[in-house]
């Protein structure tokens, strides 16, 4: 008599049960096992910006008809703004109320005008071949200056002006540095 705690006997397999074994699943392919843990380590795709696709198609689709000249400077209590000729009003006016996400930045405090201008020029070159298309560009108001002037603010614009790959600029709004920054559009690099 078999008692409860005695298991029943297991016939070992032979040669030929393991070759024919072997050759029934010779073919199969391994079912990933979900408890193991390589099985969860995918790679996550990258991220879609969507929000900069989205931006960028409104950019392109609002400068194609212009009222603008380059000529055209609208001077007015401090606020200068700038369109190259082909940039419609509509697009000047969105960049100034900040429609577009800010895609980098460069302080100027405390630089003379040929460091300010060496600078600027690696900024806007370094951010046209990256494709980022709207920037903030702080000169600061004067304060520091000698006479209370500022130095670097009318510079920056001028620079600005003389950039072919930049397709508009104005002042910030206020909680983006009023008349101490500047918002500015470039093209894009494609």
């Amino acid at each position: 008599m078999r008692s409860a705690t005695s298991r029943p006997s297991v016939t070992k397999a032979t040669e030929e049960d393991i070759a024919l074994f072997r050759a029934a699943v010779a073919n199969a392919t391994p079912v990933e096992d979900p408890r193991h843990p390589a099985a969860h380590q995918r790679p996550k795709p990258p991220p879609i910006p969507r929000q900069r696709i989205a931006d960028e198609a409104r950019a392109l689709d609002e400068s194609r008809l212009s009222d603008v000249t380059p000529e055209t400077l609208l001077d007015s209590d401090e606020r200068l703004s700038f369109a190259r000729n082909g940039i419609s009003s509509d697009t000047l006016r969105r960049l100034r109320k900040g429609h577009w996400t800010i895609q980098a930045e460069l302080d100027l405090h405390g630089l003379r005008s040929d460091e300010a201008r060496m600078a600027f020029s690696s900024f806007i070159k370094d951010c046209h071949r990256k494709d980022r298309r709207c920037l903030r560009i702080i000169h600061g108001k004067g304060l520091g200056s000698i006479g209370r002037e500022p130095v670097l603010k009318n510079k920056v614009r001028a620079w600005l002006m003389q950039k072919d790959e930049v397709l508009a600029f104005c002042q910030a709004p206020g909680h983006e540095g009023g008349s101490g920054a500047v918002l500015v559009l470039l093209r894009s690099a494609a």
